[in-house]
């Protein structure tokens, strides 16, 4: 028999509460580092094709300057769903799912499709460990998905 009370079950709702808003918070935050990727990416490449002497002088000029305002071809967005926060990657017109993220646990998959994520956790946002190394180290093509 249980001896739960109505306090009890209240207590570990607000807890659940607190847990997914986290997840939620980590998950813009992973958003966030991924773009902050993508335009160092796109700063060195433009840097490498002027290093090269690249007939297209201006326009390399041009992209480091607005990549360097912040003005990327990518946006990194959350579409929440009933279970998963899916991480999508918009660029042109164009978007494909980049990662879903367990709403409840803050376990993070690559995917398998648009609509679903491949079987076996990558990471985890909650772990603080897993959060740091993702901030830091993810990149914007997915890459750091694909580890063992």
């Amino acid at each position: 028999m249980t001896t739960d009370t109505f306090a009890d079950f209240a207590a570990s709702q607000e807890a659940r509460k607190e847990t997914t808003d986290l997840v939620l918070t980590y998950t813009h935050a992973l958003c966030e580092a991924l773009e902050k990727n993508y335009i160092e990416f796109s700063i060195r490449a433009h840097q490498r094709s002027l290093e090269s002497k690249d007939d297209d002088y201006g326009y390399h000029d041009a992209r480091i300057r607005a990549l360097k305002q912040g003005m990327s071809d990518y946006e990194f967005t959350i579409e929440t769903g009933r279970k998963y926060h899916k991480i999508v990657m918009n660029t042109r017109g164009s978007r494909s799912a980049h990662a879903f993220v367990d709403k409840k646990t803050g376990e993070m998959y690559k995917t398998a499709s648009w609509k679903a994520p491949a079987k076996g956790v990558r990471y985890n946002l909650l772990n603080e460990k897993d959060r740091e190394w993702l901030f830091q180290y993810a990149d914007w093509a997915s890459s750091y998905l694909y580890r063992n």
